[in-house]
């Protein structure tokens, strides 16, 4: 549900970490985002933890992408090369349309934090039934990266020239 508060459009996110060890108590990761988003006056309105598993993260994400109450899903972890990093494979089949330049700032921006070990990371975004879904690497530094230099200003109505709130009407255009 999207409300207006002090020319500030809020949206309702959902928050998913995708780890084989972490719990709620120690996922550092997805509480940053969970804190970000509300910092930012926008509301989580689900969060869990899934095991790094194609069918599972499938799963979750499409009641989410189908539930209309959802604009955007914030995915951390799973997102690099080893054989268990499944988050893009999981998530590349619901997508509608890529979000190409997401994965390529955030490679840019992290290049100059982590040099050449930027090259690991297969952060992307995309748009599913009209709803925005950013994948980030699981550190929760990853995670403050994208938040704070790319997703925060794109999901902040005042962002000029444009930003992805005000395409979340027309997502779903024929």
């Amino acid at each position: 549900m999207i409300t207006h508060k002090e020319n500030i459009i809020s949206i309702c996110c959902g928050v998913l970490t995708v780890s084989d060890s972490r719990t709620l108590a120690s996922d550092s990761s997805g509480q940053y985002l969970c804190n970000s988003v509300q910092n930012d006056g926008h509301e989580v309105l689900m969060r869990k933890i899934v095991k790094d598993d194609r069918y599972a993260i499938r799963a979750i994400l499409s009641q989410w992408i189908a539930d209309r109450d959802i604009q955007v899903v914030l995915i951390t972890g799973g997102t690099g090369l080893t054989g268990r990093d499944g988050t893009p494979e999981a998530v590349l089949p619901l997508l509608d349309k890529t979000i190409d330049g997401f994965g390529e700032l955030f490679r840019h921006i992290s290049y100059k934090e982590i040099d050449t070990s930027t090259l690991n990371s297969r952060a992307l975004a995309g748009v599913a039934n009209g709803t925005i879904i950013f994948c980030i690497p699981g550190s929760t530094g990853a995670c403050r990266t994208a938040w704070e230099n790319i997703i925060s200003k794109q999901l902040d109505s005042r962002t000029k020239p444009c930003n992805l709130i005000a395409l979340l009407p027309r997502l779903q255009e024929i």
